[in-house]
């Protein structure tokens, strides 16, 4: 018979028991250098960051197509293997952030190890030292000049849409989830809105709570 002290310690290390890892596998399409279509879910591998669709590098004072080169990179590594992916986190957009095999091999790290992607230190430094050896070699992204993915994102990001009349509350999505801000909040200022994400402008907090937004905490 199970008593009140053994009670507890069963629902203490049910607490901080870690959750299950959530792992799919099956078939894959890339859809650029890091991000995957996995029986359906939109799949970001973790730890990386590569060219966008569309961004140009310089190579010996030539223009080349680095973001179209890093995906094939990936369809390379992939091959017709299956794929099975783990995941770590959910980014911002509401996308599996995860480690992802083919053929028993980490495509994160060999992304990086061919100089195909960039190690996203600013998250994890899990593949920094093989970013290390691809930049001395001078293989791949590292063979000439290049901004990072994320300043291209950055300098290519439509500008901040103002907020309709009488209506000051942001509402953004972030890697804490979806919150609110009100005028004079810490971040109000800096935060800005891109509605194509499902970020939005609220009228009123009754408003932003209906559609699935928490105020923030100051």
């Amino acid at each position: 018979m199970l008593t009140i002290r053994s009670v507890l310690v069963l629902l203490a290390l049910s607490l901080v028991a870690p959750a299950a890892a959530v792992t799919r596998d099956g078939a894959a399409r890339v859809i650029d250098g890091d991000t995957l279509d996995l029986q359906g879910q939109r799949v970001r591998l973790f730890g990386i960051d590569a060219p966008e669709r569309g961004q140009s590098c310089d190579r010996a004072g030539q223009s080349w197509d680095c973001g179209a080169w890093s995906a094939q990179m990936l369809a390379r590594a992939i091959g017709n293997r299956k794929v099975t992916c783990t995941r770590e986190d959910t980014d911002r957009y509401g996308r599996m952030v995860a480690t992802c095999t083919a053929g028993g091999k980490d495509l994160s790290r060999t992304m990086v190890q061919t100089g195909a992607a960039q190690a996203y230190a600013r998250y994890s430094k899990r593949y920094v030292a093989d970013q290390v050896v691809a930049k001395a070699a001078g293989v791949g992204l590292w063979s000439g000049r290049m901004i990072t993915p994320e300043a291209h994102r950055q300098t290519a990001a439509p500008a901040a849409q103002p907020a309709p009349a009488g209506c000051a509350i942001k509402g953004n999505i972030g890697q804490s989830g979806r919150i609110y801000h009100r005028p004079g909040q810490r971040d109000y200022a800096a935060t800005r809105i891109d509605t194509r994400k499902g970020e939005a402008w609220f009228c009123t907090e009754a408003e932003a709570k209906a559609a699935g937004f928490r105020p923030a905490r100051r």
